[in-house]
């Protein structure tokens, strides 16, 4: 997946669309992300005890990650993100590194 926790991105359908957030948690095998402050749901929650009062929990819902757009440390658009492998080392032991780049700014984001 091209997005992963900590990033920045903008989210751009829905009923928050436009807003911009923090990523919380990603699960790669759902497609899905979670982002802070974002797609609040309402959780209610039975007392336990007798006597005690019921609550209701806000929490961020997670959704599909097409939903969603990187926005650039480096340029500060949203959009979207590629590959670039590079050789990185010595002659004699040369390592291939995987890093995401800005399609708009071609900039190196990791």
């Amino acid at each position: 997946m091209k997005i992963k926790t900590g990033d920045k991105i903008k989210i751009i359908s829905g009923k928050d669309k436009g807003k911009t957030g923090k990523v919380l948690q990603v699960f790669p095998s759902k497609k899905l992300i979670s982002v802070e402050g974002r797609n609040l749901l309402i959780k209610h929650l039975r007392p336990r005890r007798q006597g005690e009062k019921g609550q209701r929990v806000e929490f961020p819902a997670p959704f599909n990650i097409s939903n969603a757009m990187l926005i650039c440390p480096k340029c500060g658009k949203a959009s979207r993100l590629g590959y670039k492998i590079t050789a990185v080392g010595a002659e004699g032991q040369k390592k291939k590194v995987k890093s995401r780049i800005c399609k708009k700014c071609k900039q190196v984001i990791d």
